[in-house]
């Protein structure tokens, strides 16, 4: 008798997951029990304040936090959310406008699933994080790149979408401060963005997980233009901005039928978010707001000297790394040696013991680049820029 496949027809059309083969590389090097230096995963290493660990651990004393929670989240959370937006000019309503997420990936693809038939257009950027696409996939959507270059600012050309696609097109995803190249997007780019959603009535999901990681200007919201409420959404974590990555908790909010769509399926799903992690980080956030950002400031204060530590040091051997504006994330043009950022990453894995991310794994338009992630001390950093200058220049650079 044929033995049945395992594996569903929808994972078999899913493309391989690059990281997960590119870590085994690393694990392997690592197994070894060598020094290995690992820069390549955008996982913060700070520790949460010591205000919101009080605040967890008071909540874990409440037995009304072990129960089920509400699906689209607590009263304080969705609350708190709301009053973060108003500091920032925005009006979202907390009842139909806000839904908890455990985690803002987790929110991304479940969003893809709620709002996407099969055979419908998903506009993408290119590069872009991976599991965008694998979502669209999953879902029997068609993935269409927008490629972003350093010629357009990393901004998506939207005349050069064509109309028969535009059509065609449920959804575009796009991402700012964006992973992995740190761009950043003006208010100019975000009008035309909601114009051209009317237009071909698409709807659009803003990933703002970086938001709040920026050394200068504060990175617009796309809510905050004009008619974005109408078109499309926010999700956002706290995992960059509180550094609990591994708490998973984040949010959507925007229009409210996009909303609900999201939450239909995710009350289908899951559960919601643990309360005492929503009540956590709710008393912390209105009391941030109320301090003016004054714990968030101090995690981009660490960034900032980090950024400026790597860029010196690249700058000193002989790259030319783009200084970021925002997120945690060093976009590395190649050196002209090296035509392939795999290859590359691989050279500096096997022969230096350094882990970094090679740019195809973002996609096509991110060849010619490596990504480098600031989430460890400054000490690790200035061990990889001396292992690098250890490096023959010729080697190296060319």
């Amino acid at each position: 008798m044929k033995t049945k496949n395992i594996k569903a027809d929808r994972l078999l059309n899913l493309p391989p997951y690059f990281f997960s083969e590119f870590d085994r590389k690393r694990d392997a090097v690592k197994a070894k029990g060598v020094d290995l230096i690992d820069m390549s995963i955008g996982d913060p290493d700070i520790l949460p304040s010591a205000e919101l660990k009080r605040a967890f651990i008071k909540a874990l004393d409440n037995p009304k936090m072990h129960r089920y929670p509400p699906y689209k989240g607590t009263h304080s959370f969705c609350n708190a959310i709301a009053s973060w937006y108003a500091s920032k000019g925005i009006t979202i309503n907390p009842q139909s406008e806000v839904w908890s997420l455990i985690g803002s990936k987790e929110g991304l693809v479940h969003l893809i699933i709620a709002m996407v038939n099969p055979g419908e257009v998903v506009l993408l950027q290119n590069p872009c994080f991976p599991c965008y696409r694998s979502a669209v996939i999953l879902a029997g959507g068609i993935p269409v790149d927008m490629p972003i270059t350093a010629e357009n600012n990393y901004l998506p050309d939207l005349k050069a979408i064509k109309p028969a696609i535009a059509r065609q097109t449920k959804l575009m995803l796009i991402n700012y401060p964006h992973n992995p190249t740190a761009a950043t997007a003006p208010k100019e780019f975000y009008e035309d963005l909601v114009r051209f959603a009317k237009k071909y009535n698409i709807s659009i999901c803003q990933d703002a997980a970086y938001h709040e990681i920026y050394y200068n200007e504060p990175p617009v919201s796309f809510l905050s233009i004009k008619g974005a409420m109408d078109v499309g959404i926010e999700i956002n974590s706290f995992s960059k901005t509180l550094n609990i990555a591994g708490w998973r908790i984040g949010w959507a909010a925007g229009n409210s039928r996009i909303i609900e769509a999201l939450g239909l399926l995710k009350t289908n799903i899951d559960s919601g978010a643990f309360m005492a992690i929503q009540h956590a980080v709710a008393e912390v956030m209105v009391k941030d707001i109320n301090q003016s950002g004054r714990e968030i400031k101090k995690t981009r204060d660490i960034y900032r000297r980090r950024r400026d530590l790597m860029v010196k040091g690249l700058r000193e051997i002989g790259f030319k790394p783009n200084v970021p504006e925002a997120t945690f994330y060093i976009w590395l043009p190649l050196p002209q040696k090296w035509k392939s950022s795999l290859e590359f990453s691989e050279y500096l894995l096997t022969n230096s013991y350094i882990h970094l991310t090679p740019g195809i794994g973002f996609g096509k338009y991110g060849e010619g680049y490596i990504r480098i992630s600031l989430t460890s001390p400054e000490a690790v950093i200035n061990k990889l820029i001396e292992r690098l200058k250890k490096i023959p220049r010729a080697h190296l650079i060319g």
